[in-house]
């Protein structure tokens, strides 16, 4: 096998170093942050069935309270695996056509974004990506503690209050790919396609993940936009129409579901809607390369779908998107919900 296309070890160090700048490095450490978010994980998730009908195939949700480098590991374990097929298949290709110094640049500009990106995130729900390498690290629901410490702090929130909040997000999260029979294997069926499709020149992949981490990719702003070719792109509508859903959906749920329970549940949403849309300078830079902005649109869009649909024709017509995946909307019916809502009523042609 030919060299590998990213230094990962390097990048780790990278992102490792540049989280390591950030405050509250080890508030994780104190308190009763992990005995706390066992218990609200666990509340969380009978709350979410209880107002999705969304119950877990897979068990219990296994929370895990982390630093910064633990989750910038993790990231990058989950980010090996789902690339590896596309590697492989490069590692075939002749040795010339990758050289170590762009393993290392390529892999030094993904380490900044994602020791960036550790100093930002909450709390993030990690899927089973392979099931028979390390499945007690996969499957997880994750805790950033400094990043939640720091929140808590600098916006005066009680945080009992808002770790409940934080958790039946992503156990939401959760509930969508453990909860839907069809979900988790559809999603990287998805991402399979995408990738088996691809027949990279090595150097050509080396430069679309150097634009992505430098804020240069086009408007997909994605890992996966980054190193897919136009036609490629087409697939990832597919992908963009399920995760607006998926987001939307994590946002409407969680308020629902922490109805008298969450005290202060608007005044969270309202702060948290300010940070991903006040960045300036750098952050907006950052924020834009890695798909925050992206990402943000996809909560808006996703609640505006959730909310047409229910509208149109209550729970009962929405629930129609967990029964099978041709029930997805796509990014056009995310666009224009009465696209999905005709055909979901429709009688067959």
């Amino acid at each position: 096998m030919g060299p590998t296309a990213v230094d990962w070890a390097l990048a780790e160090r990278v992102a490792v170093k540049v989280a390591q700048r950030a405050p509250f490095a080890d508030a994780h450490l104190h308190g009763n942050l992990i005995e706390e978010f066992t218990e609200h994980t666990a509340l969380a998730e009978g709350l979410v069935a209880a107002t999705t009908g969304l119950t877990s195939d897979q068990g219990s949700a296994r929370a895990r309270v982390v630093d910064r480098s633990d989750w910038i590991r993790a990231n990058l374990a989950s980010l090996q695996r789902l690339l590896r097929p596309l590697f492989e298949r490069m590692g075939d290709q002749p040795e010339t056509a990758w050289t170590k110094v762009t393993a290392q640049v390529t892999a030094v500009e993904m380490g900044a974004v994602l020791g960036w990106m550790s100093t930002r995130v909450l709390g993030q729900y990690d899927l089973l990506v392979i099931e028979d390498e390390q499945a007690e690290d996969q499957d997880l629901v994750y805790y950033v503690g400094p990043n939640i410490v720091a929140l808590e702090r600098r916006s005066a929130f009680p945080p009992t209050d808002f770790r409940l909040w934080l958790a039946l997000h992503e156990v939401t999260h959760r509930a969508q790919f453990t909860g839907v029979p069809w979900m988790r294997g559809h999603y990287l069926g998805l991402v399979e396609t995408l990738l088996d499709q691809a027949e990279p020149e090595p150097q050509q992949l080396a430069d679309r993940l150097r634009s992505f981490t430098k804020g240069k990719s086009d408007n997909n702003d994605s890992m996966l936009s980054a190193i897919a070719t136009p036609e490629q792109k087409l697939a990832l509508d597919g992908i963009a129409g399920l995760m607006s859903l998926l987001e939307g959906h994590g946002d409407v749920t969680m308020d629902r579901a922490g109805i008298g329970l969450v005290e202060h549940a608007d005044r969270y949403a309202k702060v948290m809607r300010h940070r991903r849309q006040s960045a300036t300078g750098l952050t907006r830079l950052i924020q834009k390369a890695i798909g925050l902005e992206a990402k943000l649109a996809q909560y808006i869009q996703g609640e505006a779908f959730i909310a047409a649909v229910e509208t149109a024709g209550g729970a009962d017509l929405f629930n129609q998107v967990w029964e099978k995946p041709a029930h997805l909307p796509s990014s056009a019916e995310i666009q224009d919900p009465q696209l999905w809502v005709t055909r979901m009523t429709e009688p067959a042609a």
